[in-house]
């Protein structure tokens, strides 16, 4: 299957010809700050035309256009029903008539966490398994879940994909969901700014003299032995293993399956959530293998054709 691709994330958005588990050209699009998708529109469609003739394709001989997009959305009705202050303006639009103006084929439309589990099923660490979680850890906190080989929806389409706000600490920091204490809060993208200000010994702190504070400089001050971003580091890894052993109680996977930009340092993370699912997880049968993410940013790009193959 030949199939437009594109994952729209809180800061880039990927996009992708795929044919079947080849990606056969890619690039990404800086989106931070955008605000509306209405106007990304026109520079989306000059780079998936452009990705076309690098490909030596035509749109025509694409099944459709696969789209990832942080928010809740149900494939079954095509209908966006909340976008977690990204996009603000994409349950307005008409997208799938977009689509089919502009390139002629379908679209479909899935929450970005789900379509990274797709990928990461069809062609990366997940292959072979038919029950399986994914967390994605990036601006915000992405989850999904797949029960018997099918990805799990729930009535309102926001089961599991909303794994970033289960409530870790119900007297922790208010949320941009309105709850309070959400894994997201404690330790997400977002969050992880304010977090580390706001911590005893911040002014000292090699952090303090960064312009942007992200898990990438907060992961590589703690390797350099920086006080607090070791203790802030470990604030968010007991959040993320509180998360997974949440989201392994809550759906009972064969596997749990971690991705997202913060995975470079994988070599850390993962242990200490696997330790503390074997620790602290129901399981009478065992304990679910905790996996990192195989394809990287390529998960959500690469889920395009098993989700247009989808029978819904």
């Amino acid at each position: 299957m030949l199939a437009l691709s594109l994952d729209m994330g809180g800061t880039h958005i990927g996009c992708a010809v795929v044919r079947d588990r080849a990606i056969l050209a890619s690039s990404s699009l800086a989106s931070e700050g955008a605000g509306s998708l209405a106007s990304l529109l026109p520079t989306i469609e000059q780079e998936l035309r452009r990705l076309l003739a690098e490909s030596h394709a035509s749109a025509s001989e694409c099944e459709g256009l696969a789209m990832g997009l942080p928010s809740v959305v149900d494939v079954r009705t095509g209908q966006i029903h909340s976008n977690f202050k990204k996009y603000e303006d994409a349950t307005q639009l008409d997208l799938a008539g977009w689509c089919r103006t502009t390139f002629g084929v379908p679209l479909r439309m899935e929450n970005d966490a789900r379509m990274a589990l797709l990928g990461e099923q069809y062609a990366g660490a997940a292959q072979g398994f038919g029950n399986v979680v994914m967390i994605t850890l990036g601006t915000g906190i992405g989850g999904a879940a797949m029960i018997l080989g099918r990805l799990l929806r729930g009535a309102h389409a926001q089961a599991a994909c909303l794994g970033g706000h289960l409530p870790i600490n119900f007297q922790g920091r208010p949320c941009i969901c309105g709850g309070i204490g959400c894994a997201e809060a404690e330790a997400g993208g977002w969050s992880i700014p304010g977090i580390v200000r706001e911590w005893p010994g911040f002014a000292e702190s090699a952090l303090a003299r960064l312009p942007h504070i992200n898990f990438y400089s907060l992961f590589t001050a703690a390797a350099d032995g920086d006080r607090v971003a070791i203790e802030v580091r470990q604030r968010c890894l007991e959040v993320w293993a509180a998360d997974a052993v949440a989201l392994v109680n809550a759906y009972d996977p064969e596997i749990v399956v971690m991705g997202g930009g913060v995975m470079n340092s994988a070599s850390v993370i993962i242990p200490f959530v696997q330790d503390h699912v074997t620790k602290h997880a129901w399981g009478a049968w065992g304990k679910p293998q905790v996996r990192a993410a195989a394809l990287g940013n390529r998960a959500a790009l690469l889920g395009a054709v098993p989700l247009l193959e989808e029978v819904l």
